[in-house]
């Protein structure tokens, strides 16, 4: 069984007329949510979009039968997976759902940690990330990449960071909500 942080990053919001800039994904501790792989940062601007998409469909593992094989852990997933699944048939390229099979996103416990609250509830917001990726499309455009590599090496760091705290912490809730509620 492969957990990985998966993530990407575009050159806007909509999948019909942006891109994929960027995809990368790290190989994460199945006990732990710690890190045990390298991050890897698939760049638009060395492969072309499809030269990445295909990439990572023929290296992650997320193609083998067995659905365990590439389990994505991200932040909220659901745009990603639209947008890959958009710029996927744009490629012509084969189709995969990476919520259509097991899957953590961990932006239900940011709206719940920040009081149910979507709004303020990013990434940035509760890990003190540097940046919520607005200024990526920008840096795109004027080809400043290496601020694109650092802004993807510290969004990972964050993630994996507030993800291996989950790991070690959800367990303790759950047994003082058994406690607690007498089950």
């Amino acid at each position: 069984m492969g957990n990985f942080y998966f993530d990407l990053e575009t050159s806007g919001l909509n999948p019909k007329q942006d891109r994929i800039i960027a995809l990368q994904y790290e190989e994460l501790d199945r006990s732990t949510g710690k890190a045990v792989g390298s991050l890897h940062i698939l760049r638009e601007w060395e492969y072309g979009e499809k030269g990445i998409l295909e990439k990572f469909l023929n290296e992650s593992g997320i193609l083998k039968k067995y659905e365990f094989s590439f389990v994505p852990i991200g932040y909220n997933l659901g745009f990603k997976a639209n947008f890959l699944r958009a710029r996927l048939a744009e490629n012509g390229l084969q189709q995969i759902d990476l919520i259509d099979r097991p899957f953590i996103d961990l932006r239900s416990f940011g709206v719940v940690m920040n009081r149910g609250e979507f709004r303020g509830s990013g990434l940035d917001r509760l890990t003190g990330k540097q940046s919520d990726g607005a200024n990526v499309p920008k840096w795109y455009k004027a080809k400043e990449y290496g601020k694109i590599i650092r802004y993807i090496e510290d969004k990972a760091s964050s993630f994996v960071k507030l993800n291996s705290w989950l790991y070690a912490e959800m367990p303790k809730f759950l047994e003082r909500f058994k406690k607690e509620s007498g089950v």
